[in-house]
């Protein structure tokens, strides 16, 4: 018999504004779709300062594994969608500050351009339980 895959919910990210799931766990897996700057309550934050789009995608990521029952030393990969090479560094520098000591894999890929005008979206994959 096969663990039965949850579909993730919370209020305190965004909800999906298409046919998917804010994440899903099968077992002890954890996938979290990927989240732009888009408020819980549905505003963007695509007018506001990178920075403020990369942590609230970040918040909303790690909302939803908490949700899971997962968090941020529990991450096994993740993946950034960055507009344009040059946010890089501030990428890192931010991603570091709320990663804390958690240093899960990790993929930087530079894109031309994401939907709404977003600047970066995040994705993860992680474990549940600690």
């Amino acid at each position: 018999m096969t663990d039965p895959i949850t579909r993730l919910a919370t209020r305190d990210a965004a909800a999906p504004a298409g046919h998917y799931s804010q994440g899903a766990a099968w077992g002890d897996l954890v996938f979290v779709s990927g989240q732009l700057g888009a408020r819980p309550d549905g505003s963007h934050t695509a007018d506001q300062p990178f920075e403020v789009q990369a942590r609230q995608a970040l918040a909303s990521l790690l909302a939803i594994l908490a949700e899971a029952g997962s968090g941020p030393e529990r991450i096994l990969r993740v993946t950034a969608y960055v507009v344009g090479v040059a946010h890089w560094p501030e990428f890192n520098r931010i991603y570091a500050d709320v990663m804390g000591g958690a240093k899960p894999a990790r993929t930087v890929v530079p894109v031309p351009e994401l939907h709404h005008g977003y600047l970066v979206e995040v994705e993860a994959i992680a474990v549940r339980g600690g």
